[in-house]
């Protein structure tokens, strides 16, 4: 027996020091020490076989005496030493000869790579370039072998293929002889460029084609007229047409074509000459039609050319090198295996089926489903038995069960059973490491992936947020509520960049959120003029709010613009470059605003802020923007008609009584919860029981100082300037200065198209939003436009043009 006890104890101690190896090898400053040291090795082998050029045939010797004197006293002249010399010999002569400073080249981008380095395409580069090794070698033996019988070069002190090229080259010509090899050799050189050099293969190609394409024969120049031709009148020239660019390129079609700024302008202009018109036959000008539709076709093909789509935009292309956070800086606080014994599941099922029996109650068939913190029991009741008179029983269940408190699912949809939620006896953690490093989120297409945690079936649960589209999380004090915000967030830093996604913070509390400034410069977004981008001050959120109006009515006229019906769409049209910069088109972030404690901002602004909110979750949707609102006061004058009509995703954590409940989730549930984050999610009709997964402040520490440490913007994403009505004052009573010199065209903008807007001023004349609402507030003077109204257009009190001309006059 104790020889078996032995057994485990080294397998344990075997596993610790593979497990501690392995997170040595995971470490960032471990990974670029080793990536440095595989470069310098490679620079070192490198100037040894630069060495061996000059001192290669002087070494030989030395090296042909025996290793242990190269690492004794000196006797190579190589610049890399006795040690560089035996390298560069057996790179040299005893490899692949001069094609090894290719290997030198993989071992350096290979460092690189280890380093932390992103190689683009680094697989095919790896590939292309042992391959090429191999040819290179074969190919200069080959060559030096017909130089070398052609001058009578003897005993050479190396070969510049190496013995590989030597070997593989003498082989090759027994099988196929030269010829045969030569034709090897100029089939693998292609291959090597199709795969590798794909530009240098088609010029290749192209070359080709013009070297056997038989050319059209130019035409004749025209010779200046004689003083003896008898018709100079004969004399004409046929100028080509040539499509113009000012006529293909037009307004109307920056939505089709690529970005294309310069066209190879085609200018042949065909001549004949008055001899050649005067005493031309029939089949000299069959012949020179022929020749000026061969030009024509020319130059329509340069033409085309020219509009070749142009590569893909890359949004991330600004911070290329941006590294997504890795999981070692978060924490496993679980062992992912449930923690519930055999003996548990046995007593609790012989005791729900005795309560039910006490009841005269007959089940025929039950089974437990084990999840993190409970355990599902589903139930098979006999035929006949109601399911009302069960769900009636579920105080005295969880009296017998000695629980926390049981939750009946009566019946479960589309499984046929009556499940029984029992809390188990020592409930696990569910850990966000684990969550992240699931297969189902590592493989989500998402295009705003959220992993929140683990189901009773022990799945991970995951969802799009832009199918949400918005959500509202709601729960007691102290359950999980903050942690659940974190894990949302969390899992859309581990997926997105910074280009594709943004962050509008807001948190009365001040401390909760503030953990994510950091990160500023990378995800958060801001109005231009304020300093903090976490947002604390109630009035300072209404302008954010109202900002984000602006936006999303911004975003909406781009969608129009374009042509499409949402952010995916627009988005995807940009990167085609189907879709032009200079028009005011531009690549669309997501937008995710994260309101903390909901209520408080009720409770101080009201209106003014549930307004505002209540218009982007109705509109948002399609331009990217969504909204997660959390609070801890659950009650109706908080989550109104409104918000819930607009919030068809919800998240309850535990609350204290039924109605908060059904004021969250509109069903009962909540209530039954045993919190430290066990929550229900709401989507639809449907509801599921989630552990949310737990992610500690000091892992988002980490997150945000990695994420702060790599090259950011220039400064936060910034909102569309507001300023509200207060702020503004009464246009008419304010000092507003001389007038703008855009004034008259804004007006007559407003005046046709009958609507009193600051963004579209902004917008037609591509101006800042703080000139544009001086135009408006002029115009506001002027008669021409009502006062301010929130986010609705200003009225327009001038309805035609000659009435606006009579105003004009007036007020010069």
């Amino acid at each position: 027996m104790a020889k078996v006890k032995k057994k485990p104890a080294a397998k344990s101690s075997i596993g610790k020091g593979i497990k501690e190896k392995g997170k040595a090898l995971r470490n960032s400053r471990f990974r670029i020490l080793i990536g440095i040291c595989i470069m310098l090795i490679a620079l070192y082998a490198c100037f040894a076989m630069v060495g061996f050029f000059f001192s290669g045939a002087i070494d030989q010797s030395a090296i042909e005496k025996g290793v242990r004197q190269l690492f004794g006293t000196p006797a190579a002249n190589n610049i890399a030493g006795n040690f560089g010399a035996w390298i560069a010999d057996v790179m040299m002569n005893g490899s692949f000869g001069v094609a090894s400073f290719i290997l030198c080249y993989l071992l350096f981008i290979i460092g690189l790579r280890i380093a932390g380095r992103k190689i683009v395409r680094f697989k095919r580069k790896i590939i292309i370039g042992i391959v090429a090794t191999v040819w290179l070698s074969v190919f200069t033996c080959y060559v030096f072998e017909i130089v070398s019988d052609l001058i009578g070069i003897k005993g050479s002190f190396w070969y510049p293929g190496g013995a590989h090229g030597f070997f593989l080259n003498q082989w090759l010509n027994g099988i196929v002889g030269k010829v045969g090899t030569l034709f090897i050799l100029i089939f693998v050189f292609f291959i090597i460029l199709f795969f590798g050099f794909e530009k240098l293969f088609n010029k290749c190609i192209n070359g080709l084609k013009n070297l056997f394409t038989p050319k059209p024969k130019p035409m004749k120049p025209a010779v200046a007229a004689d003083a003896s031709v008898e018709n100079p009148v004969a004399d004409f020239n046929v100028e080509q047409d040539v499509p113009n660019n000012e006529e293909n390129v037009t307004d109307d079609t920056d939505d089709d074509l690529p970005w294309v700024t310069d066209f190879d302008e085609p200018k042949e202009i065909l001549s004949y000459t008055t001899d050649k018109a005067a005493n031309a036959t029939d089949d000299d000008m069959q012949e020179d039609d022929m020749e000026l539709t061969v030009n024509k076709i020319t130059s329509e093909e340069s033409v085309k050319k020219n509009l070749q789509p142009l590569e893909d935009y890359d949004p991330t292309l600004e911070l290329s090198n941006y590294t997504y956070p890795s999981l070692d800086l978060l924490v496993e606080h679980s062992s992912g295996t449930p923690k519930v014994t055999q003996e548990e599941l046995d007593e609790n099922k012989n005791r729900i089926v005795d309560t039910l029996k006490n009841y005269k109650i007959e089940i025929t068939k039950i089974k437990a489903t084990i999840g993190p913190t409970v355990t599902l029991y589903e139930i098979v009741p006999a035929p006949g038995v109601k399911i009302s008179k069960i769900k009636s029983l579920e105080d005295d269940i969880a009296l017998s069960l000695s629980a926390l408190g049981i939750r009946i699912i009566a019946p479960i949809p589309g499984a046929g059973t009556i499940g029984i939620e029992v809390p188990n006896q020592t409930p696990e953690i569910v850990s966000m490491r684990s969550i992240l490093a699931s297969k189902k989120f590592q493989e989500s297409k998402y295009a705003l992936p959220v992993a929140m945690g683990r189901t009773i079936a022990n799945e991970t649960y995951t969802f799009d947020l832009t199918k949400m589209p918005h959500l509202l999380v709601a729960g007691a004090t102290g359950q999980g509520k903050s942690v659940g915000l974190n894990a949302i967030i969390t899992s859309l830093l581990y997926k997105k960049h910074p280009s594709q996604l943004k962050f509008v913070m807001v948190d009365p509390k001040k401390v909760e959120l503030s953990i994510y400034s950091t990160i500023e410069k990378h995800f958060l977004a801001k109005l231009p003029d304020e300093d903090d981008a976490i947002i604390t001050e109630t009035s300072k959120v209404i302008n954010t709010l109202n900002s984000l109006c602006v936006e999303m009515d911004a975003r909406y006229d781009l969608l129009k613009d374009a042509q499409v019906r949402n952010i995916k769409e627009y988005n995807e049209k940009f990167v085609k470059r189907r879709l032009n910069p200079t028009k005011g088109h531009k690549y669309l972030p997501y937008i995710v605003v994260v309101v903390d404690e909901f209520a408080d901002l009720i409770m101080t602004a009201g209106k003014e802020v549930e307004q505002p909110i209540a218009r982007i979750a109705q509109l948002a949707r399609a331009v990217g923007i969504h909204m997660i609102i959390a609070t801890q006061r659950p009650s109706a004058n908080i989550i109104t008609g409104i918000i819930k009509a607009n919030f068809p995703a919800r998240m309850a954590f535990k609350v204290a009584s039924m109605i908060d409940s059904r004021t969250i989730l509109d069903a009962s549930g909540a209530n039954q919860l045993i919190g430290r984050g066990d929550m229900l999610i709401s989507v639809g009709s449907e509801m599921t029981r989630v552990q949310c997964a737990f992610v500690d402040t000091p892992e988002i520490e980490a997150i945000t100082e990695f994420i702060a440490k790599q090259q950011s913007y220039p400064s936060a994403f910034a909102l569309p300037e507001y300023h509200s009505e207060n702020e503004g004052g009464n246009a008419s009573d304010a000092d507003l200065g001389p007038r703008d010199p855009l004034f008259e065209e804004a007006a007559r903008l407003v005046v046709n198209s009958q609507q009193g807007s600051t963004s579209s001023i902004q917008r037609r004349f591509s101006i800042g939003y703080n000139r544009a609402g001086r135009i408006m507030d002029q115009l506001e003077k002027a008669g021409i436009v009502g006062p301010f109204e929130g986010s609705k257009p200003r009225q327009v009190y001038v309805h035609d043009e000659y009435s606006l001309e009579k105003i004009l006059r007036d007020n010069l």
